[in-house]
């Protein structure tokens, strides 16, 4: 029996695109914030990250300059280490680092009573020079990152703040739309990882563009 079905990868991607962009009608537009969003969209099949998805102002063009400046990117998992794209980030000179598998980690949080996601972020803030944070699954990192920045003791070029869950997620996000921070957040319960992945390789991809002009 013959099953007729569409073959070619890339016809794939751009019929997918072709809907999203239709059936988000009025919602739909151009630009690098459309494109991070259509992306979370695609990576979901979820037409309410349209309205979930939530950008300070400027905040896309505040990350696609950190990575042109070479920002090191820190997760809270390492999904979305292993779903960042390492060929568009190596072009860019940026590092992946997530810590919560660390045996640096595991002792911190023994000592301080901790969790190891809050661990991490304390390592991470000794890292130098510029910082994307990308939470996509622990509340805790997300508040320990407010901690810390209000302590003074990190700097983040910009936090996309994306935790999935019923225990803290919600309350975690609105925490850092309520801050000066440069943030990408989703409203409510909904986010993870995968969408922290999405959102970074579409500036990443932004960013790769903008080499030697």
């Amino acid at each position: 029996m013959d099953h007729d079905y569409v073959k070619d990868p890339q016809e794939i991607e751009k019929k997918s695109f072709e809907i999203i962009s239709a059936e988000l009608g009025e919602k739909n537009g151009s630009g690098l914030r459309m494109d991070m969003v259509k992306r979370v969209i695609h990576t979901t099949a979820d037409l309410d990250y349209g309205d979930l998805l939530q950008f300070k102002d400027g905040v896309e063009t505040k990350i696609l300059n950190a990575f042109l400046a070479g920002a090191t990117i820190v997760s809270d998992t390492n999904m979305i280490k292993a779903g960042i794209s390492k060929k568009l980030a190596a072009q860019l000179g940026v590092e992946i680092q997530c810590y919560v598998d660390s045996e640096a980690a595991y002792q911190t949080a023994r000592e301080k009573g901790i969790t190891r996601s809050m661990a991490a972020i304390d390592l991470a803030a000794e890292l130098p020079g510029r910082k994307v944070f990308v939470i996509g699954n622990a509340p805790t990192a997300l508040y320990r990152i407010l901690e810390r920045t209000e302590a003074g003791e990190l700097g983040a070029d910009a936090v996309i703040g994306v935790p999935v869950g019923f225990v803290g997620a919600a309350e975690s996000k609105e925490a850092l739309w309520a801050t000066p921070i440069p943030s990408i957040i989703t409203k409510g319960r909904k986010g993870g990882s995968t969408i922290g992945v999405a959102l970074v390789n579409a500036v990443l991809r932004e960013a790769v563009k903008h080499l030697g002009k």
